[in-house]
């Protein structure tokens, strides 16, 4: 379902098709699906030049992929430039408050097993106000996709500093330069437990596609950090890193390699990662990702490699997919325990029933 933006009516959803069971137990449509299916008739009101676009059309072409049913396919913003996503998907979708998406997509997660919820978060969205309700969906490990998109900057608000921006960066509100230090999204997920974090640039769709069909694939809460250009407040944040000889390639199974292969990841004496000529330590030394490893200790330090502060060089791949228990299918599981739908029946009768109890 989408939302007329003028008109706050909703636009009537297409007939079911739902069939198959697809993805982590998700329905997949009857019928082959496209990526205009999943293009909603509203206009989309980005700034030119914003990579939001490109976001955009390839979380479509994704999910035409993936053939998810559109109706059982939710789309959960918070407040920011981002947020205005789930007007542009012919899927069901909420643009709730700042911050509060996790709260809303955790529900739903819990009540709906059939449903791919998505969440469409900022870095300030998910990184400020929002900052608890993300790390405890993902330390609980809910059934949920999240996609946060890193401009560095307050878009929507006219170019405050964000959590994540620069030491020293200079905008209306910090003329002489912010002093707070940034987060590193990646490196928060993996503290908060996160069973799945990726990272991919904007204008590298093929890389997107990549790790957004994984996230998707995976049980539990995947994290995907999108390096997204804001051409406005925040122009040219990641051209240093969009060239390949920039890029750290993560793939799992595979040596980490930058660029073209002339440099790789080491691991040192010390235990630190480290980047060496490949052509001076040998292949035999590079490190092999393995991004199935239960211990994210590894894929911590891999995140470590970036240089926030000049951002010259980046980590970009799935760093770590992991199983674990999910929480939604935990917490039905308790209901279907002996005596649980017993239990649930007298709650229901409490709740419906008279009062059972009296203040005096």
């Amino acid at each position: 379902m989408s939302i007329d933006l003028d008109a706050a009516a909703p636009v009537p959803a297409a007939e079911p098709t739902a069939g198959r069971e697809g993805l982590r137990g998700v329905p997949l449509a009857l019928n082959a699906l496209s990526k205009k299916d999943f293009a909603s008739s509203q206009e989309v009101r980005w700034c030119p030049g914003c990579g939001d676009y490109a976001i955009l059309a390839t979380v479509q072409g994704v999910l035409a992929d993936l053939g998810i049913a559109r109706e059982n396919t939710v789309i959960v913003s918070g407040i920011g430039c981002s947020s205005r996503f789930p007007y542009y998907m012919d899927v069901y979708g909420i643009h709730s408050l700042h911050g509060r998406a996790p709260t809303l997509a955790t529900g739903i997660a819990l009540a709906r097993e059939d449903l791919s919820v998505w969440i469409v978060t900022g870095d300030g969205d998910a990184l400020s106000i929002g900052g608890n309700h993300l790390i405890h969906a993902l330390r609980r490990n809910v059934n949920l996709n999240i996609l946060l998109f890193n401009n560095r900057i307050y878009g929507l608000t006219k170019g405050q500093p964000s959590p994540t921006s620069e030491r020293g960066k200079v905008t209306k509100a910090s003329p002489v330069g912010s002093v707070d230090a940034p987060f590193d999204p990646v490196a928060l997920a993996l503290g908060a437990g996160a069973t799945f974090v990726g990272r991919a640039l904007d204008s590298d769709r093929a890389g997107l596609a990549e790790v957004l069909g994984a996230a998707a694939a995976h049980r539990g809460a995947s994290v995907v950090e999108i390096y997204q250009n804001c051409p406005i407040f925040n122009d040219g944040a990641y051209d240093a890193v969009r060239g390949p000889e920039a890029l750290v390639r993560l793939r799992h199974g595979a040596p980490v390699l930058v660029g073209g292969g002339e440099f790789g990841v080491v691991r040192e004496a010390s235990g630190k990662l480290a980047l060496a000529s490949v052509a001076e330590v040998g292949i035999e030394r590079v490190l092999v990702h393995d991004a199935h490893d239960p211990d994210p200790s590894t894929a911590f330090a891999l995140a470590q490699l970036i240089d926030s502060s000049g951002l010259t060089r980046a980590p970009i791949g799935i760093f770590r997919s992991v199983d674990a228990p999910v929480f939604d299918d935990d917490a039905r599981a308790q209901v279907r325990r002996p005596r649980g739908e017993e239990r649930l029946a007298t709650l229901q009768a409490h709740l419906h029933g008279k009062d059972v109890w009296q203040v005096a």
